[in-house]
């Protein structure tokens, strides 16, 4: 008799549970996911590019730590927003005040700007490709922003650009179908390589910044705190955030893995434009690669193109005690929707009007971006150590380490590439 009951009541009690954390994770998942897609906008496609194509496989090693490094971060700020409910923004001004917090939104802002330009980049870039000139396709691209940003259902534009984001799965095909030497693929995935050259340091720096993209830590703590996750949620947003960094990483390696193996081997070291860049998805012919990455980096510039410059003035409107939000007027938000006008019209002209090559830009708008990261997690560090703010959430010991490596070991390649500069290293 207890054995038939066991075998009917079993069914009944783990049957639910099962489902409900089915349910209860797809209905937390998504800013984990969504951030990554955004991290590979057109400044991470052209550094990934860039790395393959100058380096060759000289990169892939830093993807390991720099994964385990993103994770962490992202973690962090996940924590920071379910435990206590607010932005990054709001708790670096209760717990540094305005000054500091001043001086970090200024830096945001500047290295944001470089970004937005990184993104109508990349839309002049393969606008290239279909001979569409930028003076067409970068005011279009504006109006497109606008209108993705400020008219339309973001919730419905997010699903759209997340389905077009797995076209960048053609680089892992590619990057197989290419046939690099795996035995040489293997070695620079895990034996370290360094080269105290200015050119090395950059690409450190790049490769770094892109991946753990300041403003990003920004995005995906307001992302939870929008969505309401609770302390006893926090599992299904960390599970997030952990597939969605190793998702974005995964389709980096390849990037470098396809551009070492077609780009670097036919001696093309320094990409100029975006067919250049293309020749990485060779497999799929030459047209249709041209195709398919012009697609994907349309898709990824006018996806981080239509949240960045929106969510940078949220967050500095949140961070000073403005008042933002595109339901209000121009009179009601006059800061918040400067900033966010400005954003743009600085980043489209800077396409426009200054004549500098435009995978040069990709480039070094993530270098800024690995400069300014080093405030950003020390920043997070002093707050998410705070005992009186997170309580039992605080973090680790393991946590810690790698969190203030990370900002250390940016912060030495930073020195060293002031260094290289000032005494001019090639």
């Amino acid at each position: 008799m207890e054995s038939a009951e066991t075998v009917k009541i079993q069914p009944t009690v783990k049957r639910p549970r099962a489902w409900r954390s089915i349910v209860l994770f797809l209905s937390i998942v998504g800013p984990g996911f969504i951030t990554a897609n955004l991290d590979n906008d057109a400044g991470g496609i052209g550094t990934y590019s860039q790395a393959g194509a100058q380096f060759g496989y000289g990169f892939l090693w830093l993807l390991i730590p720099v994964t385990v490094a993103l994770i962490v971060v992202q973690e962090i700020c996940v924590r920071l927003g379910v435990v206590t409910g607010k932005g990054l923004g709001d708790l670096i001004r209760e717990k540094f005040g305005v000054r500091i917090t001043l001086f970090v939104m200024s830096a945001l802002v500047l290295t944001n700007l470089f970004t937005t330009v990184a993104e109508f980049g990349g839309v002049a870039a393969s606008a290239e490709i279909f001979h569409i000139g930028r003076f067409v396709a970068v005011p279009v691209a504006v109006v497109v922003v606008a209108l993705l940003a400020l008219v339309f259902d973001y919730k419905w534009v997010e699903k759209i650009f997340i389905s077009a984001s797995f076209i960048y799965l053609t680089y892992i095909v590619s990057g197989i179908l290419v046939h690099p030497d795996w035995h040489r693929v293997a070695l620079a995935t895990f034996v370290p390589t360094f080269s105290p050259t200015k050119a090395y340091l950059l690409m450190f720096l790049a490769v770094v910044g892109t991946t753990i993209t300041p403003w990003m830590q920004f995005y995906i703590q307001s992302s939870v705190v929008e969505k309401g996750v609770k302390p006893k949620e926090l599992v299904y947003s960390q599970v997030d955030v952990v597939s969605g960094c190793l998702m974005t990483d995964i389709v980096a390696y390849f990037i470098i893995v396809a551009c070492g193996a077609t780009l670097y081997l036919h001696h093309i070291y320094a990409i100029t434009d975006a067919s250049q860049a293309a020749l990485a998805l060779a497999p799929f012919g030459p047209r249709l690669a041209e195709i398919l990455f012009a697609v994907g980096l349309l898709n990824a510039s006018l996806f981080a193109g239509s949240v960045l410059p929106l969510s940078t003035a949220y967050t500095v409107c949140e961070a000073l005690g403005f008042e933002s939000g595109v339901g209000r007027k121009f009179r009601e938000a006059p800061v918040f929707y400067s900033l966010y006008v400005a954003l743009i019209v600085l980043g489209a002209g800077a396409v426009l009007f200054l004549h500098v090559p435009i995978f040069v830009v990709l480039v070094y708008s993530q270098v800024v971006s690995g400069i300014l990261l080093p405030v950003i997690v020390v920043a997070m560090l002093f707050l998410v150590n705070d005992a009186d703010l997170m309580g039992k959430y605080v973090n680790g010991k393991a946590w810690n380490a790698i969190a203030w490596l990370t900002a250390v070991v940016t912060i030495a390649a930073t020195a060293a590439l002031l260094v290289a500069s000032l005494f001019g290293f090639s």
